[in-house]
């Protein structure tokens, strides 16, 4: 039974001359890949805060050393010949936590606004660049769209289970990386500029995830494009699911703070990616055997 595909292309498995091992070096785009996003989104969010504001480094150190974090996970996941759920899921939350540091950094100051805990100040470095949720979306934006049009004129796929060649993976995680920096501040401005506030936020972001499951049916509507949409939508749903979790129950927040949030989504993630990592030796198992019993012996 063929797997179901969710957002995904499904022309993707028919590329010429790309094999099966080779394609599984990036995951297969189903439900659970969707669940594992938002899950690694979310905690991405509580743990962005809990280093930069909760432990107080400050936007400047935690975006430095979160950004250092991401840099050794993706030299892990590029050396690996295989798809690893383990490696492929750190370089997701490690983006999920740098974009989430530097988009703060980009958008906020030292105001009052943005410190918690009774802090005077974000840590040493500069105090957050102040330029504003629509100004950092416009500027992310722009480097979105620069880094797809590189990877268009360089005539790589942009289906992802078909990305086989180093540059092609690094064009791929630069755009996760602009996405998930772009997707955190979205979620920010919807939680704490738009009236909507955290919950009111994550509806709008949920129906709009709905609405692009429904184009799936629509075949004018690339599902590679919609892809891509779907994967910004998820961070703003992961940052303002974060903010409901930890921020103060007079914000419209459940109060648990980011610390024991991030415990939480942390036993989840690695949870699913246990789950990931046995269904994908179980796969490989079984193809192995496929293999084996079609190859002719050898009289």
């Amino acid at each position: 039974m063929e797997k179901p595909q969710v957002l995904n292309d499904p022309e993707s498995a028919s590329a010429p001359g790309i094999t099966g091992s080779v394609r599984k070096k990036l995951p297969e785009v189903t439900l659970i890949f969707w669940i594992m996003k938002i899950a690694a989104t979310t905690l991405g969010e509580t743990a962005g805060d809990l280093f930069s504001q909760t432990l107080k480094l400050g936007y400047f150190l935690t975006t430095v050393a979160l950004f250092a974090v991401f840099v050794v996970t993706l030299a892990v996941q590029l050396r690996s010949r295989r798809y690893n759920p383990f490696f492929y899921w750190t370089v997701i939350l490690s983006t999920s936590m740098a974009g989430t540091t530097m988009s703060d950094f980009m958008n906020r100051d030292a105001s009052a606004k943005y410190l918690s805990g009774g802090a005077t100040s974000l840590g040493w470095g500069p105090q957050g660049l102040g330029l504003g949720y629509p100004a950092g979306a416009a500027i992310l934006v722009s480097l979105l769209l620069a880094i797809f049009l590189v990877w268009k004129l360089s005539g790589m796929t942009f289906q992802i289970r078909d990305i086989v060649s180093l540059r092609g993976e690094a064009l791929f995680w630069s755009a996760i990386l602009v996405s998930n920096t772009l997707g955190t501040s979205m979620g920010d401005f919807l939680s704490d500029s738009s009236g909507l506030g955290y919950a009111g936020g994550a509806l709008l972001v949920t129906g709009l995830l709905a609405v692009l499951v429904v184009l799936m049916k629509a075949p004018a509507v690339s599902n590679v494009l919609l892809f891509w949409i779907a994967f910004v939508l998820t961070r703003p749903l992961g940052a303002t699911a974060g903010d409901f979790l930890t921020k103060p129950v007079t914000k419209g927040g459940l109060d648990l703070g980011t610390a024991g949030s991030s415990a939480v989504l942390l036993t989840v993630l690695f949870g699913l990616m246990a789950y990931a990592q046995t269904r994908e030796r179980r796969e490989r198992g079984t193809r192995a055997a496929g293999r084996e019993a079609v190859t002719p012996r050898a009289d």
